[in-house]
């Protein structure tokens, strides 16, 4: 059976773009997060304080974990930057995962293991 025409090929194809869809909305409202707190933005307005309550969840983790690197009133949040690596690589992880879990025919899989072979 070739491998465009497995059953599992339609799933797994919407299961990444899921997975890629959902990255970037917290990889999108982290790097607001970032840009506000570097250039000082007023926490009361409305939009800023919009980005930093959606985007809290997702930043909470990494807080502590640098020092807040601060000039007269701008932030230089790195902890914000580091949740943006460890998430992209959280979602390839899963992206390789469910690839691990794609139909691949015997020849298929001998050839892949000798390309790995070969590399």
């Amino acid at each position: 059976m070739d491998s465009y025409n497995s059953p599992t090929t339609k799933p797994l194809y919407r299961g990444t773009q899921i997975v890629w869809y959902v990255l970037g909305l917290v990889e999108i409202l982290l790097v607001f997060r970032f840009f506000l707190k570097l250039l000082a933005a007023n926490s009361s307005a409305g939009f800023s304080n919009f980005i930093y309550t959606l985007s809290y969840p997702f930043a909470v983790p990494f807080l502590n974990v640098f020092r807040i690197s601060q000039l007269e009133g701008n932030v230089l949040e790195w902890t914000t930057l580091l949740a943006m690596l460890v998430y992209w690589l959280v979602a390839l992880g899963i992206v390789k995962l469910f690839f691990m879990s794609k139909s691949v025919s015997t020849p298929e899989a001998a050839k892949k293991m000798d390309d790995e072979e070969n590399n």
